[in-house]
């Protein structure tokens, strides 16, 4: 019972491997993008010690958990309870805060309810999502949907002429007709000349009835001003019909509520206070100034509140996520910030004996903080759990207590173990992990010279403090800097703001549905069916899983999904097409032999041979290039990792002359090797003319850079300054850069 054991694993690329985990270690499985370490890890060992949790349930609640189909394999045994901590980012709705989601507002909550003064009640008259702690004119969301009277008047018009311009209230309507029928307005005068008192009736008053002449005679009408009638019909009530719904938008703004000022809670818990502070204004500080404003709370009634809330702003502070507020949205969360969140949550359980499942827990982490979520690691080791972690970093492998590099390659040329054992022995080997775990990227020592410059001026987004800097054009400029530095406000919203045309390739989504692959999102499928309809003599159309050509069984997904009520749903291959999305008719059209589902079973590598023409290669040709060889054309995007969707990006953007390119983190997801081959491909770019700039954390892209910009020095309110800006060798000189000091200990080491 010493070890998870995995017998004859044949999951996607698996190639019928066998292994044994250590339990109560930390295992890192590493290897290039697409070897198979997600196979192993999430969709064999996770699925089948979830499918197997959920089954201890009853039918009722099974039906209302996700489905884990039975991975294929020969055996898994010894498992433990999984919990899954992947980069998905948290969602949620506008209610969902760090705070509610990490548990610490709760405790916060509690906290006010024994201690605060004047007492308003228990913990729950603290909630913004309950009845008895929410604003009750925001009912908790703190914000309110109210008409912009901007855009929906027009000053310089009178009534008579059009001043309003909402839809229902333009000239000759009923409601139009309330105003100009009250005789209270000169309706031929602009609104610009109206009186406060006009102006004040026009919009909120309430007056006399209004009588209207009718052919069943005169009708009365109440007054009311524009914004109330606007309100009342519209906002305080649902819309039916989307396109109405979207054309009022145009007219409405979202701003702080009035009543709570965005607190989002009522009177009698804004007015509770400890220290002279609120429940609203400790949600609002940044974490790591928080804890020591708990800290000082010495109340008898709070001695077992306050160690609990510490814990848990401590492992925040640990895990570089100090510069977070708990009111701050979990939906304006990156995927890195969502996972440490997750983290924080499961370091505060009292379980052992679990598995701890981790995918590339350094995501958006400076090397700083890489150490820090080490200890975290060993943290959750040492109360007795199995941590297992899908990372790329050396930082993290050298903390491993047993290593799974899997390979050789990606794809259909990865799926074995090629090296089990210590961290020592990983060094040694002859993998392509081991080699480069030995080998050490000189720091550029002769920088290509600047063609010019692209500077934004006092930028003051987010935590930026009227930040003024010049990114030179015809270069490789790399952004640096912790964890909240502003990095991202900087380059993803400053600079692209000011320099709209530049290419922004990041890792969003890229149209993840199981319909959209490959060959469709880089419009390869678009050539495919011309070449295969002028092949034929028939129909682009035909050629379309989603069009004329789709198997009537499966609707050209390949798949059949059956629900099973009460029990697992089952997903087979369809018996119509085989698995092959098309009619018969048109699997009969072929090009050089190979009909159009032979293509879309190609891996890119494999198409490269195929394609003769000119359009579909120059496809084909950007995607190796990126290192996606191993991708199948027809593969569904939804199962891409965001650094794979990344990549796909930046391979249709490829071989483009005099452009600039912004590009967010990069090597997530990343092999040493892989980042090694990206950083070939903005070599190229660059000496194709093009400007190149990158935010990144990894020190051989530092290393690699003709121009450092360096924010900090460090995150949230401590950050939004230029700590440097320079070259690589320059910034090894700088005495207050945290990216400073860690690429010289790397140099030093190595």
């Amino acid at each position: 019972m010493s070890h998870i054991e995995i017998t004859g694993a044949r999951e996607n690329n698996l190639k019928n491997i066998s292994l044994k985990i250590p339990k109560k270690q930390i295992t890192v499985f590493t290897g290039v993008s697409g070897s198979g370490k997600s196979s192993i890890v999430f969709d064999t060992i996770a699925a089948e010690s979830q499918r197997q949790l959920n089954e201890t349930f009853t039918a009722f609640v099974r039906n209302r958990l996700p489905r884990y189909g039975q991975p294929d394999a020969d055996a898994i045994e010894n498992l433990s309870a999984a919990v899954v901590v992947d980069q998905r980012r948290l969602g949620g709705s506008s209610r969902s805060t760090v705070g509610t989601v990490t548990d610490i507002y709760t405790l916060l909550r509690l906290l006010y309810s024994r201690v605060g003064t004047p007492p308003a009640g228990y913990s729950n008259a603290f909630s913004f999502n309950d009845p008895a702690g929410m604003c009750p004119e925001c009912e908790g969301v703190g914000r309110k949907v109210t008409l912009d009277v901007d855009l929906a008047l027009d000053r310089s018009k009178s009534l008579n002429a059009g001043a309003i311009l909402l839809p229902s209230f333009r000239v000759g309507t009923w409601y139009w007709k309330t105003y100009t029928n009250s005789g209270l307005f000169d309706n031929d005068k602009p609104l610009a000349d109206y009186t406060e008192e006009e102006w004040n009736t026009l919009l909120r008053g309430s007056g006399p009835e209004v009588f209207f002449e009718t052919k069943g005679g005169t009708v009365p009408q109440k007054f009311e001003g524009i914004v109330d009638k606007f309100h009342r019909l519209y906002i305080d009530k649902d819309i039916e019909g989307a396109s109405k719904r979207d054309a009022l938008l145009e007219f409405v703004s979202m701003r702080p509520c009035p009543s709570c000022g965005g607190a989002r809670l009522n009177r009698a818990a804004l007015d509770c206070r400890i220290g002279g502070r609120n429940i609203a204004e400790l949600a609002a500080m940044e974490v790591r100034h928080l804890g020591d404003v708990i800290a000082a709370v010495d109340d008898p009634a709070a001695v077992t509140v306050v160690p609990a809330i510490l814990a848990r702003l401590r492992h925040m502070v640990t895990i570089g996520l100090g510069y977070l507020s708990l009111d701050r949205p979990t939906l304006s969360l990156s995927g890195g910030e969502s996972q440490r969140i997750k983290m924080v949550k499961h370091l505060g359980s009292s379980l052992t004996d679990m598995t701890y499942i981790f995918d590339e827990p350094t995501v958006g982490l400076h090397p700083r903080d890489v150490s820090n979520m080490n200890d975290l690691l060993r943290e959750l080791r040492d109360k007795g759990n199995t941590v297992l972690v899908v990372e790329h970093d050396r930082d993290v492998i050298e903390i491993a207590d047993h290593v799974v590099d899997v390979g050789p390659g990606a794809g259909t040329y990865g799926g074995e173990i090629v090296y089990e054992g210590g961290v020592e022995g990983l060094r040694q080997s002859d993998t392509l992990t081991g080699r480069h775990m030995r080998r050490n990227r000189p720091l550029k020592e002769s920088f290509r010279k600047p063609t010019g410059a692209l500077t934004v001026t006092g930028a003051n987004v987010h935590n930026l403090r009227d930040v003024t800097v010049s990114f030179p054009t015809g270069v490789l400029t790399v952004v640096t800097g912790v964890a909240g530095s502003g990095k991202s406000s900087l380059v993803n919203e400053a600079f692209a703001a000011a320099y709209p045309d530049a290419v922004v390739i990041d890792q969003s989504a890229i149209g993840t549905s199981v319909r959209s692959t490959p060959a469709t999102y880089t419009g390869l499928m678009d050539e495919v069916r011309k070449l295969f309809a002028a092949a034929g003599g028939v129909s682009p159309a035909l050629f379309s899983f989603n069009s004329k050509g789709a198997c009537p069984e499966c609707r050209g997904l390949g798949v059949v999904y059956v629900d099973l009520a009460f029990m697992d749903g089952v997903t087979s291959v369809c018996e119509v097409c085989r698995g092959r999305r098309f009619r018969e008719e048109v699997l009969r059209h072929t090009l050089r032999g190979r009909s159009v589902s032979d293509v879309l079973e190609m891996t890119v590598g494999e198409a490269v041979e195929f394609f003769t023409e000119p359009g579909p290669l120059r496809t084909v040709h950007a995607l190796a290039e990126v290192g996606l060889g191993y991708l199948r054309l027809g593969q569904p995007l939804s199962s891409l990792s965001g650094g794979e969707c990344q990549r796909i990006k930046l391979a249709g953007e490829l071989h483009k002359k005099g452009s600039v390119y912004v590009m967010d983190e990069p090597t997530t997801g990343l092999h040493m090797a892989d980042v090694e081959r990206l950083l070939a491909i903005v070599d190229s770019l660059v000496d194709g003319g093009n400007t190149v700039v990158v935010i990144e954390h990894d020190l051989d892209v530092i290393r690699s850079a003709d121009w450092i910009i360096d924010l900090g020095p460090d995150g949230g309110d401590r950050g939004g300054t230029v700590v440097f800006e320079g070259t690589p060798l320059g910034l090894l000189d700088e005495p207050g850069s945290f990216t400073a000091e860690h690429l010289r200990r790397d140099l030093a080491r190595r």
